[in-house]
């Protein structure tokens, strides 16, 4: 491939398509794996991630231990019926949803914030926000790489940092940041599951498109 290249209408449409088809999977084969090679294309579209000030804060974490494995499942399940007891009057119906697949995924990753390397460049008035959001666009790389390799891939966010990061043995200053489960999985849904579920519905674009203040609408329509 050119080092700039020319896309075309078909490259643009493979995007967008890879982008719509993107879903958070928490289902999982069991007993399957991911090939060497693609789970490095799948680190490296993470690491090719934009970054602010090119500090590039990810660290990625590669989970082969099944007792380490079980006990980041435990945590999950722990924060997850925690969640639950928040849920009011919605708690049964949470409880009913699948929210991760630690223990079913070929491949668990833990992406972690590593401690501040003391970049000022874009980060002087949001140092904290502008390196969890490099992170999360190396995750979000990892997501649409994964999709392109007709995988699944699911970010658990139901866990303590500080008990992952003990687990992790992270040094100070170190944010675990998500819980990523991936793997091949029997099908993809057509939507996103919580939508499926019932639990919320997504929101069209011109509801939350705003023309110079937050809250005010176009004066005209903008979107085909």
């Amino acid at each position: 491939m050119s080092i700039h290249p020319h896309f075309d209408q078909r490259d643009r449409e493979a995007v967008y398509n890879i982008i719509g088809a993107r879903r958070d999977m928490r289902h999982f084969l069991i007993g399957a794996t991911v090939a060497p090679e693609t789970l490095t294309r799948i680190l490296q579209a993470g690491h090719m991630a934009p970054s602010v000030g090119l500090m590039q804060p990810w660290r990625f974490i590669r989970v082969l231990d099944p007792a380490l494995r079980r006990r980041l499942g435990e945590e999950a399940e722990r924060v997850r019926l925690q969640t639950a007891e928040a849920m009011g009057s919605r708690k049964e119906f949470f409880l009913g949803l699948k929210v991760e697949g630690i223990n079913e995924c070929a491949e668990l990753l833990v992406v972690v914030m590593a401690p501040d390397d003391g970049t000022v460049v874009g980060r002087l008035t949001m140092p904290n926000a502008m390196a969890i959001s490099s992170c999360a666009c190396a995750i979000q790389n990892m997501w649409l790489a994964a999709r392109a390799e007709n995988l699944g891939l699911g970010w658990v966010s139901f866990f303590d940092p500080q008990v992952v990061a003990r687990l992790l043995e992270c040094p100070d200053g170190a944010e675990p940041l998500a819980i990523l489960c991936l793997g091949p999985v029997g099908e993809f849904p057509a939507a996103p599951l919580m939508s499926l579920a019932g639990w919320r519905q997504e929101k069209p674009l011109d509801a939350i498109l705003y023309t110079d203040r937050y809250g005010r609408e176009p004066d005209r329509p903008m979107l085909c």
